[in-house]
């Protein structure tokens, strides 16, 4: 995305720069048609149809033949498998492996949305508010479901504090409600934004480059920093949406202060 802003900005520096806009890589336009409806495919939809597509070929078809000496794409799926694995254990315990498939799945999707938003001309699912507030609020209800599922009204323990002095108990009980419900709202602009802002900033150095026409090195050598941070980013976002799920998984497991 960023090497091709760059390209088109030296070939017509003054013009291209002055018409770089950093939040048009966002815009959901429709595949086919002018309009966009809930029922229209957009760019959105293809790049999730491709972020799944490329899921299945690494976890399913890289390890379909179960080498003993593991492809690159094999070994990739494996240590992932691994992670996610020792990530439920660490944090739930046992118990919370059951539901394995569940948080391997949402981990795997939004990593793979996250790298595959810094190919040239993709399109970043996770940047859209849209995006990872179904993938949070269905992580907040599946969790708060399981919860009154498995500890009926024990579950709503987790709100009282009883550690606490008694005074303090319905405070703290309130902001404990106040905070459980910010939860979705938390879970999914953490993601979404930094994915949105280290994107803006890359087109708005690469407009820099162009601007400066044979001075743009130096917005050059900031875009590939920026880069190099936003492979880390797009990793450590994934993480942090996952090992969340996986603390609330571990309030609904163990609903007691």
């Amino acid at each position: 995305m960023a090497l091709l802003v760059i390209a088109t900005l030296f070939l017509q520096p003054q013009e291209a720069a002055t018409s770089i806009h950093p939040m048009d890589q966002f815009v959901v336009t429709p595949l086919f048609g002018d309009s966009v409806a809930w029922y229209t495919p957009t760019n959105v939809t293809l790049w999730m149809l491709i972020a799944v597509a490329a899921v299945f070929v690494l976890l399913v078809s890289s390890t379909s033949g179960r080498a003993v000496i593991p492809s690159r794409a094999q070994s990739v799926a494996e240590l992932s498998y691994g992670f996610v694995h020792k990530m439920i254990e660490d944090v739930t315990g046992r118990e919370g492996l059951k539901y394995f498939p569940y948080v391997m799945t949402l981990f795997m999707f939004i990593v793979v949305a996250n790298f595959l938003g810094l190919l040239p001309m993709a399109f970043t699912l996770t940047s859209h508010i849209a995006v990872t507030a179904v993938l949070a609020l269905a992580v907040f209800l599946t969790v708060t479901i399981l919860g009154f599922v498995l500890n009926g009204k024990e579950f709503l323990g987790l709100f009282w504090v009883s550690a606490a002095p008694l005074p303090l108990r319905p405070v703290l009980a309130i902001i404990e409600v106040i905070s459980y419900f910010v939860r979705p709202v938390s879970h999914s602009i953490r993601l979404a934004g930094n994915l949105m802002a280290g994107h803006a900033v890359i087109k708005v150095f690469a407009g820099f480059a162009g601007a400066l026409g044979l001075f743009g090195f130096f917005p050059i050598l900031a875009i590939t920093a920026i880069y190099a941070l936003e492979l880390l980013v797009a990793f450590i976002q994934a993480y942090v949406f996952t090992i969340l799920t996986c603390v609330y998984l571990k309030d609904a497991l163990h609903p007691h202060h």
